[in-house]
């Protein structure tokens, strides 16, 4: 099915009695993305680190649409404990899942700094957080009635990404936006992997992918007060600039996101992004794949590799 020359939520289904999980949801992309869903009546529950931007991006939810069915629940991605016991609290609440949508991230971390299970932090909350929340959530997914969603949010950074197998969490050479890369190519990877399991073991699970292009949002001067070089401050600097003038707002960027997460017409496996030049910005349409990405040896590799330093078995 093509899609719609100017796609907007407003395009997607009613989701009356669906759930869904947005990660990182306390603003930027997430909450946007938040927004939209529960804007088509699913039940949003929004996730993140800090309990009070949460209550906060929940008031500001409804205020904008008082009828949404919205709630804050505590993640930190950079926690394995934290996940799991996530992911226990919300099987104790729900049989099902619908939606989830992997979008949490931290950018380009000046010094390289670890999370509370000893990975790199970029590696360990962009993507293998991810990997162990979807791990942990599979059931729920699997019993949703139409199979659950899920939604891995990569980023153009993805092409210039590598997966340095032994040094996955650059203790021997870390530079900050080579850590980026690397973590974005593997939720690139993961959504696609995820796609050819299920579809081989006959799970009722979607996988599909989605970037949002150069959205302003705090992500791209993330920790930008922290200690940093000449170098990285010049590179933060052309950063904020080019997504000044050359990206688009946190609301477009999220449409992709939402596409992925919920129209009919986005296809398992499928990968999602804005259709103007070099995917910046622009209306919603298929997005190249970094040619990396496609690479079953390295996808299957990684995917055995996170299963073993996450010990959460997907498979």
């Amino acid at each position: 099915m093509s899609i719609a020359a100017k796609w907007t939520i407003g395009r997607a289904p009613n989701l009356t009695g669906r759930t869904a999980v947005v990660t990182g949801a306390t603003g930027g992309l997430g909450y946007e993305v938040a927004y939209g869903l529960a804007s088509r009546g699913a039940n949003v529950l929004l996730t993140g680190r800090d309990a009070a931007r949460g209550a906060r991006a929940v008031e500001m939810l409804h205020e904008r649409l008082p009828e949404a069915r919205a709630e804050f629940l505590p993640l930190d991605l950079a926690s394995l404990r934290s996940v799991a016991d996530f992911a226990r609290d919300l099987k104790a609440r729900t049989d099902t899942l619908d939606i989830l949508v992997n979008n949490a991230g931290v950018m380009a971390s000046p010094r390289r700094q670890e999370t509370a299970d000893g990975f790199e932090l970029q590696f360990g909350t962009n993507y293998l957080g991810h990997f162990a929340l979807t791990g942990q959530l599979r059931p729920l997914l699997v019993r949703a009635a139409d199979g659950g969603r899920v939604v891995s949010v990569a980023s153009l950074a993805a092409w210039q990404g590598r997966i340095i197998f032994d040094d996955l969490q650059s203790r021997h050479r870390y530079t900050p936006f080579s850590a980026y890369q690397q973590s974005k190519l593997a939720n690139l990877i993961f959504a696609l992997e995820l796609n050819r399991v299920a579809q081989s073991a006959g799970w009722r699970l979607h996988s599909i992918a989605a970037h949002p292009g150069w959205a302003r949002t705090d992500i791209a001067v993330s920790r930008s007060s922290a200690p940093q070089g000449l170098a990285e401050r010049s590179m933060r600097r052309i950063v904020r600039i080019g997504f000044r003038y050359l990206g688009q707002s946190a609301e477009a960027g999220a449409r992709p996101i939402l596409f992925a997460a919920s129209a009919p017409e986005a296809r398992d496996g499928g990968y999602y992004g804005p259709g103007g030049r070099g995917e910046r910005r622009g209306r919603v349409t298929e997005a190249r794949i970094p040619p990396q990405a496609l690479s079953l040896s390295v996808a299957r590799r990684l995917w055995a590799v996170s299963e073993r330093l996450t010990g959460v078995a997907l498979s």
